[in-house]
């Protein structure tokens, strides 16, 4: 005993142990058995219980069909299809041997299920058997399962079809915030599983039609086998070979051809399922029930038919009566809830009017820096499709805050239907500052100034400088490259654009808060040079003037200690930004000058005439006299001149590829940068102070006067 018992032990834990192997091994074993039926003869005992587990599965396929709350939650239905259409095709091919083998023996030769289904199910009539045997393939093979091809077959078309714009909304839903990455994942393998499982079926429905083609083949098959083997090889008489083979073969049919049946009847279930979460019973009930009007006219129907002499009054009166029952039933109901939803409604208003005034988390803020795009430009910024946009614009944040000193803010990029499908909008403080129509799956091929050739394409202009532009396939970049042509991707398009606008309005980034952060940063390297200026010898605002002053002017203000430094000088001697902007530059010379010359040895220069300098002198202490603005003392004759002499110099300078560099008196340089700011794209404008010491100047024109025949080369002193 105690032996048997740890063997029973042992065994238990092989068991549990080696579970998953037992678990992989099933399906592959049952599919063997399956084919074996088809070679290896099976005894009528062992047949019955097959025929029996036959019946049972497709049964049990049906009513999970039926009670499916989506068709993708069974979604192995299919495979599942497969299986029991091998099997019994094995079976019919196992019982088609037995009653061919041992048929002239009697009914029961081929087994319990085989002889109840020839004998009990049609009386023992083969006729009878014949015509219920034609009528179930006709219901099988012409009704159902043709139906359910067809409809498998346009569904798993509109599918597919479906696919990209399905994915396209779950894209928009989770660039706009409506869903999270989860949510959105989980939607992508829906619809992903939806597709695979319809293209599935589409295929599976070939098996039910022809499994019934089967069905038919295999009854002449045995007919004919039957009546040849029972005449010829065992003796039997014509009649004798009808009855005995024909029942057989009659009661094997219906065996194969019920569970077909039930079979197919599952397949048009599910193919024929809206892909919703709701139970079939509940969903036909509800959409058949729901109107009281059609139950109240089919009940008068009904009435009407059954009161008509030589009618059967009692089935016709009673349905009639039951239909109207469940009219009442129901208007009772409708009017029932229509009252809950009246009362709900106005308690819903009641508790509206008692809720609070607005308050400002109501109020909606415009974004700092904004990228809208059209629904066709998502897969640009959606890295599951590949999108390189985001990280193009991570990136030129990166490269600016380094360049500018300052942390550029974010950029909120949504989605915007009002857009064309192929535009963009980028928006500074909720303002359009550039949009844009690209095309985000071609390239573009920008014509630098000097190309070798045309390209086929879409002509445009390049959004950011205004080059010439053609929109080119992708396989055409070597192409285009090889005739000079820059060729850059859709996303790169959308980060120059946006970074040429960042830097043309660079101040307008830099607020208060940033300021502060600055001075924050540097107070922990340096507190004793920032202690005592904000408040006491400068308020925040004016730091802010001066450091958007400098921006405005493209300098950068990374050197936060000299420009602190400075207006810890200067400020106790004037609060003016524009006179502490001038300080803070005079101090920060050796980079303004850096980055104009970029390291040469000398920095080219153009002047303006002494006569023209000492009249615009003259008109800017006049209106200063006057209290005018700097500057609106000057003719206007003389400021459109200025401003076409300063454009002039300017394009013959970025002809011969040096930097244009206007140089003038400290009293006129603001005054001047202003002009060439509205005149040129480009010119920087210095002061005399403003040159280091030990840098060389060569003068190239000069404004106002005759130009040099020759170029001056002097050293400041």
């Amino acid at each position: 005993m105690a032996g048997g018992a740890e063997k029973l032990v042992n065994f238990r834990n092989f068991t549990q142990n080696n579970a998953h192997l037992i678990k992989g091994f099933g399906t592959p074993l049952a599919i063997m058995a399956i084919l074996a039926m088809i070679v290896l003869p099976i005894p009528a005992v062992v047949l019955d219980v097959l025929f029996s587990f036959s019946i049972t599965l497709s049964l049990v396929v049906m009513l999970v069909a039926v009670y499916t709350q989506r068709p993708l939650d069974f979604a192995a239905f299919p495979t599942v299809l497969l299986i029991a259409t091998v099997l019994r095709l094995s079976l019919n091919v196992a019982s088609t041997r037995i009653v061919l083998l041992e048929g002239h023996n009697g009914p029961g030769a081929a087994g319990s299920v085989i002889e109840a289904f020839g004998s009990v199910v049609i009386g023992g009539n083969y006729t009878v058997g014949l015509v219920v045997f034609a009528i179930l393939v006709i219901i099988n093979f012409v009704v159902i399962t043709k139906g359910a091809g067809r409809i498998s077959e346009v569904t798993a078309r509109f599918t597919l079809d479906a696919m990209p714009g399905k994915q396209m909304a779950i894209d928009a839903d989770l660039n706009a915030g409506l869903i999270n990455q989860e949510e959105a994942k989980a939607r992508r393998s829906d619809v992903t599983r939806e597709a695979d499982f319809y293209g599935s079926m589409d295929g599976a429905s070939k098996f039910v039609k022809g499994d019934a083609i089967a069905g038919i083949l295999i009854l002449f098959i045995n007919i004919i086998g039957g009546l040849l083997i029972g005449m010829i090889q065992y003796g039997l008489t014509f009649n004798e070979a009808v009855e005995v083979y024909t029942l057989l073969t009659i009661g094997d049919g219906l065996v194969a051809q019920i569970p077909s049946l039930l079979l197919s009847v599952a397949t048009a279930i599910i193919i024929t399922r809206e892909n919703n979460s709701q139970d079939m019973g509940d969903a036909v009930v509800l959409q058949l029930l729901d109107n009281p009007k059609v139950l109240v006219i089919t009940s008068a129907v009904l009435f009407a038919m059954g009161v008509i002499p030589g009618m059967p009054h009692f089935a016709f009166l009673s349905m009639s009566a039951v239909l109207a029952g469940a009219a009442y039933f129901k208007l009772k109901k409708t009017k029932t809830e229509e009252g809950e939803l009246v009362e709900k409604e106005q308690e819903q208003q009641v508790q509206q009017a008692q809720q609070k005034e607005l308050s400002w988390d109501d109020v909606r803020h415009v974004d700092t820096i904004g990228l809208e795009v059209g629904y066709r430009l998502i897969p640009l910024v959606d890295k599951q499709q590949g999108g390189e946009l985001l990280s193009r614009i991570k990136g030129v944040r990166k490269k600016q805050s380094q360049e500018f000193g300052f942390l550029v803010p974010a950029v909120h990029i949504r989605d915007n239907l009002d857009l064309g499908p192929n535009s963009y909008r980028i928006t500074l403080m909720g303002v359009t500052m550039g949009e844009a129509e690209i095309r985000h799956d071609w390239e573009m091929a920008i014509n630098p100034g000097q190309v070798f050739g045309e390209l086929d394409g879409e002509k445009t202009k390049d959004p950011a400088f205004g080059l010439d532009a053609v929109w080119i396939r992708p396989e055409q970049r070597e192409h285009a490259q090889t005739l000079g042509y820059t060729v850059v991707d859709a996303a790169t398009v959308v980060a120059t654009h946006l970074s040429q606008i960042v830097t043309n309005h660079a101040s307008q980034l830099l607020g208060h808060e940033e300021a502060q952060e600055l001075l924050d940063r540097l107070g922990r390297t340096h507190p004793k040079l920032v202690e005592g200026l904000i408040p006491d010898l400068l308020s925040l605002g004016n730091f802010v003037k001066v450091l958007q002053n400098l921006l405005d002017e493209g300098i950068a203000i990374r050197d936060m200690r000299t420009i602190v430094q400075t207006l810890v000088e200067y400020a106790g001697r004037s609060q003016d930004p524009e006179v502490l902007t001038a300080a803070v530059r005079i101090s920060l010379r050796r980079l303004i000058v850096q980055d104009i010359a970029e390291g040469a040895a000398e920095l080219p220069v153009i002047t303006l005439a002494p006569e023209l300098e000492q009249m615009l002198h003259q008109s800017l202490q006049m209106a200063g006299n006057d209290g005018n603005q700097q500057g609106a003392g000057i003719e206007p004759g003389l400021a459109e001149r200025l401003q076409q002499s300063l454009r002039e110099v300017h394009q013959q300078q970025e002809m011969n590829g040096e930097p244009s560099v206007l140089l003038t008196s400290g009293l006129l340089r603001s005054t001047m940068a202003r002009f060439a700011r509205h005149a040129t794209d480009g010119m920087r404008v210095l002061s005399y102070q403003e040159v280091p010491d030990d840098k060389q100047i060569r003068i190239v024109s000069s404004i106002g006067g005759q130009q040099n025949g020759g170029e001056q080369t002097a050293t400041q002193e």
